[in-house]
């Protein structure tokens, strides 16, 4: 049975224009999919009017609470020592937004006592994802 941890957050979208703005996000992590963790931004927040989900490597996460990581669709910045910053590139643009360090931390300690660093592939059902690959 895999286990789902969400947890809301804040998260401030830097931009020139419009001005920016604080929106609701959520941090979603599901045991099975151990190596990665989601950001999930509501409508409100996209110029197009849909939901945005981002998916990206737990480990990036965690990396770029420290020093800055990443290097493709999803980089990762503390920015001072309170706020930590995910920028994310898409085919429309660049979008960067500002989350409180603190409950980065919070959230991948929850996911790290769920699935911890090193045990993930455990956690992964490689024989039911190769059958739905075959199907």
């Amino acid at each position: 049975m895999s286990a789902v941890i969400e947890q809301a957050v804040q998260a401030r979208i830097i931009a020139s224009a419009p001005p920016s703005r604080t929106v609701p996000a959520l941090l979603r992590y599901e045991s099975a999919d151990p190596f990665a963790v989601r950001v999930v931004f509501p409508p409100t927040a996209s110029l197009d009017g849909d939901e945005v989900e981002w998916a990206f490597a737990r480990e990036l996460l965690a990396r770029g609470l420290l020093r800055s990581a990443g290097g493709g669709d999803v980089r990762v910045w503390p920015c001072g020592p309170h706020r930590t910053v995910l920028e994310f590139h898409a085919l429309e643009g660049v979008a960067m937004v500002q989350i409180d360090t603190p409950e980065l931390r919070a959230f991948l300690a929850h996911t790290y006592a769920q699935v911890p660093a090193g045990a993930e592939a455990g956690h992964l059902d490689v024989d039911s994802d190769l059958a739905a690959l075959l199907a």
